[in-house]
């Protein structure tokens, strides 16, 4: 039995074999119930692109790049779906690359990828010389996902809102009734705009004398040992904001380990909003970092430019949003 071809996918929804291959491009100019009935039919089918023949037809190789600044971060897992998702269903494959890997061995983070070929890059997260990006995107379309440093022109760059993200979960602990709230910070400019919504919150209530701020790392280890220095002080902190929910994870260790009662004693927060933070035995109230719709959006960019769109980079943030859970609560009584 014969595979099936574009041909039978175009007669089975009713519409052009033109029209069926700007659906499986990933193409915006496609109406939704057009598009709905070109990929029911695909699924139907069983219909797969050769691949090796769209490669050859259109001088393109149907990959595209991922640099991703550290696999260990599991915000990227919901921005790498979303971003896979689309580029998926315009056909295309993604090859994978750990930029930490590079690092080490001191090799381009990027030069493999031109030498695959590939047709686009996406680089996920923060790279120590963004501007390194400049020379690959005069060669191929190059968005940057889940990073606020400044990019060279012509590089989209996608992210959440930080700033107004931590603006949200500061209001929502003041809303509580918490008056000392410490942050456990990050690094670079995430971490910074992070750090800037929650003083700026913190100032607008007219409670910066009991705003702390404490230095990290973003890493588990790093908020235990920050937070057991926090919460061992005489005038602990009533509510603790950790820089993402790894962090977090940190925090509830050493108010455990400190025979202090989440939320009962302290409250604590995350951000990103991960498959961590949804556990129930954590049930952590966190940012949701908005991953799916970055890397969503990371991926419209990027066939936009492969499409022709050219022109200065743009950038998009998406809306955080807030999500109550277990870990917060009013400060306890004074006594």
């Amino acid at each position: 039995m014969r595979p099936p071809t574009i041909r039978d996918v175009a007669d089975r929804a009713g519409v052009s074999k033109s029209l069926v291959s700007l659906v499986l491009r990933g193409s915006a100019q496609v109406r939704p119930e057009k598009r709905e009935a070109v990929l029911r039919a695909v699924r139907e089918l069983g219909y797969r692109p050769n691949a090796a023949a769209r490669s050859l037809s259109e001088q393109r190789s149907r990959t595209v790049g991922v640099l991703l600044h550290d696999l260990r971060n599991p915000w990227y897992i919901d921005l790498l779906d979303g971003l896979n998702s689309l580029l998926h269903t315009a056909g295309l494959h993604t090859v994978l690359a750990d930029a930490r890997l590079n690092r080490r061995t001191g090799r381009d983070a990027a030069g493999p990828f031109l030498d695959l070929g590939v047709d686009g890059l996406v680089v996920v997260g923060t790279l120590p010389d963004p501007a390194a990006l400049g020379p690959v995107a005069a060669r191929v379309p190059v968005v940057v996902a889940g990073a606020r440093e400044s990019v060279p022109p012509g590089v989209d760059l996608v992210a959440g809102d930080d700033t107004e993200g931590a603006r949200l979960v500061t209001g929502h602990l003041v809303a509580l009734g918490h008056r000392r709230i410490a942050h456990l910070a990050g690094y670079g400019a995430v971490g910074e705009l992070r750090r800037d919504g929650f003083e700026a919150t913190m100032r607008a209530h007219g409670l910066a004398d009991g705003a702390l701020v404490e230095p990290g790392d973003m890493t588990e280890e790093g908020g235990y040992r920050a937070a057991v220095r926090l919460l061992s002080r005489a005038d602990r902190p009533t509510a603790v904001l950790a820089v993402n929910d790894i962090t977090a994870v940190g925090v509830l260790s050493a108010a455990a380990e400190l025979g202090l009662r989440v939320p009962h004693d302290v409250s604590v927060t995350g951000y990103d909003n991960t498959a961590i933070a949804r556990l129930r035995h954590l049930w952590l109230t966190t940012v949701d970092h908005a991953g799916h719709e970055v890397g969503r959006r990371a991926a419209r960019c990027l066939l936009d430019r492969l499409e022709g769109a050219g022109g200065e980079g743009r950038t998009h943030l998406a809306v955080p949003t807030l999500e109550i859970r277990g870990t917060t609560g009013p400060p306890p009584p004074a006594g």
